[in-house]
């Protein structure tokens, strides 16, 4: 699963609403979209848009590209602290009138998007996922394998603290047969110099995603010893034994929730490319209702999902994003990785 920048336009005003739409135009410039589906993006980008200034003051509107397999696609996330929709049901059913503004450009985005998903709370606030997807025509040059089952679906906010800036932060999900291994890793500052620690570790990482969890930390350690450093964790799903096995150094947090349940995982002190005193792994249950969250130190620890009727079942960009929104703690790069398994057919 490719890892690719995120842009995040913080939308006031009008002149937002113009910066959102060029920034998602160079995305699709990027992935060479043909002229149809870039107007539904433009589309799409401009409805969702002008929703946040319209209907809740302010807003955040954040766009990244994304690759999985053959399918290639653009992916955009609204998030605002507004009034909240009080009948969903109603707004993505068309049930109000055109001039009622926020529910009919719903529909339109719903109607455009290859994936859509929207939570809201009266009181709180608004989330809105739209992705847009097209197949390569090219042929896959790394199939699903024959035994997988399921497909990790995932949702991402990695954003560095200055805007333009290079992220110090940096994330990747890999799988193979029924094992599915996640990286986080965030380089020690922010800026250019941490942005190379996330570079290099995830070409690291994707040189032998197959080890365990603490193999490849040893991996990343050696490799890291001429830059800066960082911190990282990796956990690895076995579907067959029902088990996550997972290892850290330093502060990246990682917890598996599981219906009222949550397991919060350990990272061991230690700076990866430095100086890490102890390797160990550490396991825990999984099962196929589970959801596991990862994030650096750019999101607080203070924030519990029960505070959130419903969000864990909703796709994991949407939880994502929610705990962004409310948690970003604004004071370094910030990365939030939520992954659950799918059935391929679903």
């Amino acid at each position: 699963m490719a890892m690719n920048g995120m842009k995040c336009i913080h939308i006031g005003e009008m002149s937002g609403i113009v910066e959102a739409r060029q920034t998602a135009m160079n995305f699709c410039k990027t992935k060479g979209f043909s002229e149809v589906l870039s107007g539904n993006v433009s589309l799409i980008v401009t409805e969702l848009a002008t929703n946040l200034v319209k209907h809740a003051g302010s807003g955040e509107l954040l766009i990244r590209s994304c690759t999985e397999g053959d399918v290639s696609g653009i992916e955009c996330l609204a998030l605002d602290r507004g009034m909240g929709i009080t009948d969903i049901g109603g707004s993505l059913r068309g049930k109000y009138p055109a001039t009622a503004g926020k529910e009919t450009g719903l529909m339109a985005v719903r109607r455009l998007s290859s994936l859509f998903d929207l939570y809201s709370i009266p009181e709180k606030g608004t989330a809105v996922l739209s992705r847009i997807e097209t197949r390569s025509p090219e042929p896959v040059s790394d199939p699903p394998h024959p035994l997988c089952s399921t497909r990790p679906e995932v949702g991402v906010v990695c954003l560095p603290l200055v805007p333009d800036e290079p992220c110090g932060d940096g994330w990747e999900v890999i799988r193979s047969e029924n094992r599915t291994v996640i990286l986080v890793i965030d380089g020690l500052g922010h800026g250019p110099e941490a942005s190379k620690v996330q570079v290099e570790a995830i070409r690291v990482f994707r040189k032998n995603p197959a080890g365990e969890p603490v193999e490849i930390l040893r991996n990343l350690h050696a490799a890291l010893r001429n830059t800066r450093g960082g911190v990282a964790a990796i956990a690895a799903i076995d579907e067959e034994r029902g088990r996550v096995t997972y290892t850290g150094a330093g502060n990246i947090s990682g917890r598996i929730i599981t219906g009222h349940v949550t397991n919060k995982m350990v990272s061991l002190s230690g700076t990866v490319g430095d100086q890490i005193r102890q390797f160990s792994e550490f396991s825990y249950p999984w099962v196929t209702e589970a959801l596991l969250i990862m994030y650096s130190d750019g999101l607080t620890m203070q924030w519990d999902l029960e505070d959130y009727p419903g969000l864990e079942r909703k796709h994991p960009a949407l939880i994502a994003g929610v705990l962004y929104r409310d948690h970003t703690r604004g004071t370094d790069d910030v990365t939030v990785l939520a992954v659950k398994l799918v059935g391929e057919t679903s």
